[in-house]
């Protein structure tokens, strides 16, 4: 089957997500990323619209990447002027880019009310432009803004625009679903009049998710005959985003057969995915297709019991096919066959019931397991805590303009000694973490290595008001592995130190007992 050429819009369509925005120095890190997974064109920013994306194109000048094609996006001439004098095609040149995105109205209705213009000057934006680009030695990809809404309104009209950048010499018409309420019906369609009326042009499909098709019209479109898709990584994009590239191009390698990535770079998509998404500074979706956490996650004791036989029974690719892991979470849905492959069948049968039977009742009291293996694993061991909690108190004192003194003073037997200390921290969890290595790190001075590197905080019943019980997610970190412990409890003092002591008792007794695999 033919390939399908990739077209990477994260850092400019994506950039457009309410909340996200990357720095030069995000741009260029992912820009770079994305050029070593492969993808042909990396379209970076409009530059004629702001100073972030000048800045981002003069650096990419200095310092080009290594396959991709560098993309600088742009509109049409403005009406009423020229090519030569519009600055937008001006700053568009200076990118200096090899290829160049423009995006001409293929809506009537678009044309008149938001340019202000008549449907022949609109035409003679799109060709003028184009041809203008095209005389100058520019790759010109011409984006159909709209072409779905005025393929319903006007369709001859919607054609005319298509055919202005084609005769004017576009080696690319992206038809844009720009308002993203498409069938994936109507894109195929599209698709095969557009083939049919340019027989021989190179076609594409940039889909948005307002109706949530915007894959499923991507891939319908390839199927019609659309070789370049356009989408960004994680699906970001104004309101509710693009197309994601994450789904479309396993589904094209993995579903189709159509190749998109070298060989090889299609078990990079999950990394790409995660690194993605730190740099925008949100969090990873869990339920994301082949990349997220949950893709290939188990937590229905039926279904487990059937992986153990044959994973296929209830997955559909092979996790490692796109970089990912399977993973089997223990529940109060969960059966044996949960624990078992957890643990990797160490567990007797007696005390994989019993484990089951305490794990079911903890998280009826609100405990969760899923994100606190740790504590799961503890429930495991048999061996004795290398400390005993004595006593803890926390005291806030002070405020106003004198500020806030928090100080946790607790008391702990380790071993057949017992150690009373204190400590000041910015909250009560900070001064209790504080004051528990303190009284730890005579005996265990390995706590030092052990960092606490996130603190979730659920009210689990918030119809008590203040009066809730509370759940408490620690994750911690020794710099090698990472784990995530629990506690639950109506005082949040309480559940937070659940949760940190569960912490260090697993650290510390990390090589005791049956392990979960790492």
């Amino acid at each position: 089957m033919p390939a399908v050429t990739v077209y990477d819009t994260t850092l400019r369509d994506g950039a457009q997500r309410a909340g996200l925005s990357f720095s030069v120095a995000d741009k260029l890190r992912i820009a770079r990323r994305l050029d070593a997974l492969g993808l042909p064109y990396i379209e970076g920013g409009w530059p004629g619209s702001n100073p972030k994306d000048v800045r981002f194109f003069a650096e990419l000048k200095r310092h080009p990447l290594r396959q991709a094609r560098a993309v600088a996006f742009s509109s049409t001439r403005k009406a009423a002027t020229t090519v030569e004098a519009d600055p937008t095609l001006r700053a568009l040149l200076e990118a200096e880019t090899p290829a160049v995105a423009v995006f001409g109205k293929s809506w009537d209705y678009h044309a008149i009310t938001a340019l202000g213009t008549d449907l022949e000057e609109n035409l003679r934006m799109i060709s003028e432009s184009v041809a203008y680009l095209r005389r100058l030695g520019r790759e010109v990809i011409f984006d159909a803004e709209h072409f779905f809404d005025g393929l319903r309104a006007n369709p001859e009209y919607a054609w005319a625009t298509l055919r202005a950048a084609a005769d004017a010499g576009a080696d690319w018409l992206v038809l844009c679903d720009t308002n993203g309420g498409s069938l994936p019906r109507v894109s195929a369609e599209a698709v095969r009049e557009a083939a049919r009326r340019f027989p021989g042009r190179r076609l594409g499909i940039h889909a948005h998710d307002d109706g949530g098709l915007a894959v499923a019209n991507t891939l319908a479109a390839v199927e019609a005959g659309a070789v370049m898709v356009q989408g960004t990584i994680n699906g970001y994009g104004e309101r509710c985003g693009n197309a994601n590239l994450c789904t479309v191009i396993a589904d094209l390698e993995l579903k189709l057969g159509r190749p998109c990535l070298p060989p090889g770079r299609l078990a990079e998509l999950t990394a790409i995915s995660h690194y993605v998404s730190e740099l925008a500074n949100l969090p990873s979706a869990d339920a994301q297709p082949y990349v997220g956490r949950n893709a290939f996650s188990h937590k229905g004791g039926v279904h487990v019991s059937a992986l153990a036989k044959d994973p296929h029974l209830y997955e559909h690719v092979e996790p490692g096919s796109v970089g990912n892991e399977r993973h089997v979470l223990v529940s109060e849905l969960a059966g044996r066959s949960n624990l078992q492959y957890r643990f990797n069948g160490s567990l007797s049968p007696a005390k994989a019931a019993s484990l089951l039977e305490l794990v079911k009742a903890r998280e009826l009291e609100g405990y969760q397991y899923e994100g606190a293996e740790a504590s799961l694993q503890l429930l495991v061991r048999d061996g004795v805590a290398p400390f005993e909690l004595l006593g803890l108190r926390v005291l806030i004192s002070g405020g106003g303009e004198a500020g806030t003194s928090i100080e946790a003073s607790i008391k702990l037997r380790i071993g057949e000694k017992v150690v009373h200390t204190a400590a000041e921290g910015n909250g009560p969890v900070n001064a209790l973490d504080s004051a528990l290595r303190k009284a730890l790190i005579e005996v265990h001075p390995e706590v030092t290595r052990v960092r606490l590197t996130d603190y979730k905080v659920r009210v689990l019943e918030g119809s008590d008001g203040t009066g809730a019980r509370v759940r408490v997610l620690i994750e911690s970190s020794d710099g090698e592995r990472v784990w995530g412990t629990v506690g639950v409890s109506p005082n949040i003092i309480e559940a937070s130190w659940q949760a940190l002591a569960d912490s260090l008792v697993y650290y510390l007794t990390r090589d005791e007992g049956p392990s979960l695999p790492a």
